[in-house]
């Protein structure tokens, strides 16, 4: 434990995330290069850009599961493999079989013990500080009112809650979510992207976010990370998604209309790329 509170003493004061002039590539094909970009702790970040631009492989990256081609990353000051008890994931959405009985509050205390085999003993060693620590993180992500029912009776909305609350268990200083809104209706993605935003103020966890579309998350997040041409650029939304920055990376002429309640839409001649902004 003085180890930990030492790795975590030492994070702080340096950048969430950091990369300089990275690259990666798969099966010699180049993903994206020459990526510079910091993110500071704290902040509620999304990651947008077409799909097969690498919004999941920077995801990837940051979790040490792929290493870069070149240039350098860094998690809290230090490369990936060093930071792993530093970071809570949460993977593309699954969705349960309705006839799994796996209780709420156990499969988010599979976060803290699902290395061990069965499900943990009510009078373990140590139990009653597990079960408060799965308490104070149901709280946390509003999912304490059903944390008793079977996961396979939840709605996707409460489910997805669940699923945050596994990952940010073992108190991590960065939640990693990818595409954590997918099949979700507009209220429910709307609400999640509330809780992270929340995650971040209260809780001081950076959240970084592979999303579809901006618009349900837009009023939430503080910067964006935009990922197109082989390339990314970072800033506040009102500053990376617009015609001139989104032309220079897709290299094409890009329109990005905003509508009267704030939603954007984004167009060009590349329609099949770029369509999911506020078209679903």
């Amino acid at each position: 434990m003085q180890a930990e509170a030492h790795e975590r003493h030492a994070a702080v004061g340096t950048a969430a995330l950091e990369l300089e002039d990275a690259a990666v590539s798969r099966g010699g094909r180049s993903i994206w290069k020459g990526v510079t970009l910091r993110v500071e702790p704290g902040e509620y970040v999304a990651v947008l850009g077409p799909n097969g631009v690498g919004k999941s492989t920077l995801i990837q990256a940051i979790l040490g599961l792929l290493p870069l081609a070149a240039g350098s990353l860094e998690v809290f000051g230090r490369p990936p493999h060093e930071a792993a008890s530093l970071l809570g994931y949460l993977p593309q959405r699954h969705s349960f079989d309705s006839s799994l009985r796996l209780r709420a509050r156990d499969l988010v205390r599979l976060g803290l013990d699902g290395n061990r085999w069965g499900l943990p003993l009510p009078f373990a060693p140590g139990n009653r500080e597990i079960a408060r620590r799965v308490d104070e993180v149901l709280e946390v992500v509003g999912a304490a009112a059903y944390a008793g029912r079977p996961v396979g009776e939840l709605s996707g909305g409460e489910q997805q809650r669940i699923l945050i609350a596994r990952a940010l268990v073992r108190s991590p200083r960065m939640l990693l979510m990818d595409e954590p809104l997918e099949s979700l209706d507009l209220g429910n993605q709307q609400a999640i992207s509330s809780l992270a935003r929340d995650i971040c103020r209260t809780e001081g966890v950076t959240v970084i976010m592979v999303a579809h579309d901006v618009n349900p998350i837009l009023g939430d997040l503080d910067r964006v990370i935009y990922m197109a041409g082989g390339s990314a650029v970072i800033g506040r939304p009102e500053e990376v998604i617009t015609s001139e920055k989104l032309s220079a990376l897709y290299n094409a002429h890009i329109e990005v209309l905003r509508t009267s309640d704030g939603r954007l839409f984004v167009v060009g001649q590349q329609p099949e790329a770029i369509s999911y902004h506020a078209h679903d």
